[in-house]
């Protein structure tokens, strides 16, 4: 009698970046047979005590990130602002990356990003290249308009809003777009995932609103209270953006609402996103375990909300700076269909995010009115 053995092997993925994305998508990793690494240079970080193999480096610099990834099955990011080439060199060996390394930098560069959004017929705001500072002041027929710095910016850092001529001193001194400024009615994001096979998942729209002095989101709304046409349309740009990266991985599209329900493209993060943290609980396959799937090659998970939802963002309090301390924390944990993610984050200072809060329930005046409450309620103070 012949026995037919079948052989398994545990795929090694890599994750360049430890914050708390990196956490999140550990966490999700749990539920599969493989075997994890990170690559981070604080050892201390939200994600080094959860996966496998902690490695310490600095996920700009070529020769870390190839000497991490050389040896893996597969790498994602939680970053953009991670060395590209090293990404290409890896993904010329045979390393699957998620997403390719074209997309990560077309999309790492806000020139490249508009442009490539311009030559897709994709529709976006307006936009001219500025080389420094100086070059703001021949473009003042152009305000008002945003100013967004090329490379390096992040959760609300690098973008400048100029208003008027007296704001000029406020742009930047380096590769940037002047952007006119949409007149906007809301602000929606849609999380897309596609696979080696080209197939896609798409997730439904959430609104976000922001914190004004911060330019972090405040809390945000899923699914996004806009009307059914403006729904499809904001997917069908959101899909159309990602199938022209051609490339597989997950993918959170950026849009505005303007006040005639026109959608225009913000900005698409390559990977995992703020606007997605609700999909842990209140979707059938959260945005993590969905990127568990494509890159462990298993078929689309389900995007169907089980029940709407809110996020609040727990942020550092003003004035606090040192250990971080949770003032109001079981008093939320008291609160039904209300889940506290926690970040890890020993210090705390202004405006860092700590955590965030997700809360289920069918009416949406409910999940307004919790979200305010907990907002005001949990307090991170050291």
């Amino acid at each position: 009698m012949i026995i037919f053995a079948t052989y398994y092997f545990t795929m090694k993925v890599g994750i360049l970046g430890g914050g708390q994305l990196g956490r999140m998508l550990l966490q999700a990793s749990a539920n599969y047979v493989v075997e994890t690494y990170v690559l981070e240079n604080d050892k201390n970080c939200p994600a080094a005590h959860l996966c496998h193999h902690f490695v310490e480096g600095d996920i700009r610099d070529f020769n870390a990130v190839y000497e991490f990834g050389k040896n893996l099955d597969a790498l994602t990011i939680e970053i953009e602002s991670v060395n590209v080439e090293a990404l290409e060199k890896l993904e010329s060996e045979g390393v699957r990356i998620y997403p390719k390394p074209s997309a990560i930098k077309t999309i790492k560069n806000k020139i490249k990003q508009k442009e490539f959004y311009k030559q897709h017929e994709i529709p976006s705001a307006d936009f001219i290249i500025t080389e420094n500072s100086t070059d703001l002041s021949n473009y003042t027929s152009f305000f008002p308009a945003v100013h967004k710095i090329a490379e390096g910016g992040y959760d609300g850092k690098g973008v400048q809003v100029i208003m008027n001529e007296s704001h000029i001193d406020k742009g930047f001194n380096a590769a940037s777009v002047l952007e006119k400024m949409v007149n906007i009615r809301k602000e929606i994001a849609v999380i897309v995932a596609m696979n080696d096979l080209g197939e896609t998942a798409v997730y439904s729209p959430a609104e976000m609103i922001f914190d004004p002095v911060l330019n972090l989101l405040d809390y945000q709304i899923s699914p996004a209270q806009i009307p059914e046409k403006t729904y499809w349309k904001a997917e069908a740009i959101a899909l159309k953006v990602i199938k022209e990266l051609q490339s597989p991985g997950l993918f959170a599209v950026e849009l505005f609402m303007d006040e005639n329900e026109n959608i225009w493209v913000n900005e698409t993060a390559p990977r995992v996103h703020n606007s997605g943290h609700h999909t842990i609980e209140a979707n059938y396959c959260s945005q993590y375990d969905m990127l568990w799937r494509i890159m462990l090659q298993y078929p689309l998970g389900n995007t169907a909300a089980i029940m709407p939802s809110a996020i609040v963002n727990i942020l550092g309090e003003e004035g606090y700076n040192g250990n971080a301390k949770y003032e109001g924390l079981n008093a939320v944990l008291e609160m039904e269909n209300v889940f506290v993610h926690l970040y890890g984050k020993n210090q705390t200072k202004a405006g860092r995010k700590m955590g965030h809060v997700t809360i289920l329930h069918k009416d949406f005046t409910n999940l307004v009115h919790r979200a305010h409450a907990i907002k005001n309620l949990l307090k991170v103070i050291a």
